[in-house]
């Protein structure tokens, strides 16, 4: 039987992988980045990086970063990662304004969404809000209440707004 704390076991080839260090002064402390089972894994976080807030966890106020953000929890206030990814997921609760490049909900939204990318809503997803983004989908059985507003990548960045009709109301 291998016994790895035995004198003479020290193998070089197998060290100890690293863990990552989380930074002091924080509010919260972010997971460190998890491998995300199912399809689309790859396309999960492409930095590698994201931070969870767990089942248990209620966030009231702004929520602001530089890495991708998982929320099983409850938040209530403003959610602004522009360049990253925000999932809600099955367990989340939303009361809050997301600014994000990519929005995938699983759970409950309640609130507006803006998206430099897409605004995913899967078929156990709920979301009341408008939707800004550059593309959507919304999966069967997924339920949906507001406007949506499709805008060409880069229209933000230019400064005007891209040439669309009137938002559309839609229930589904």
């Amino acid at each position: 039987m291998w016994k790895p704390n035995q004198p003479g076991n020290n193998t070089p080839s197998s060290p100890e992988p690293v863990r990552p260090v989380t930074p002091t002064g924080t509010t919260f402390e972010a997971t460190a980045a998890r491998p995300t089972v199912g399809a689309g894994a790859a396309s999960a976080v492409p930095t590698g990086e994201q931070a969870t807030i767990g089942k248990s966890l209620i966030v009231k106020g702004e929520l602001s970063g530089s890495e991708s953000l998982y929320i099983d929890g409850k938040v209530e206030g403003a959610i602004n990662l522009p360049g990253n990814r925000v999932t809600i997921g099955r367990n989340g609760q939303v009361a809050a304004n997301i600014v994000a490049r990519e929005i995938v909900v699983l759970g409950k939204v309640r609130g507006n969404c803006q998206a430099s990318d897409r605004v995913d809503i899967r078929s156990e997803g709920s979301l009341t809000g408008d939707v800004i983004a550059a593309r959507i989908s919304i999966e069967d059985g997924a339920f949906f209440k507001g406007g949506i507003d499709i805008r060409k990548p880069g229209a933000e960045a230019k400064g005007a707004p891209a040439p669309v009709a009137e938002p559309v109301k839609v229930e589904v």
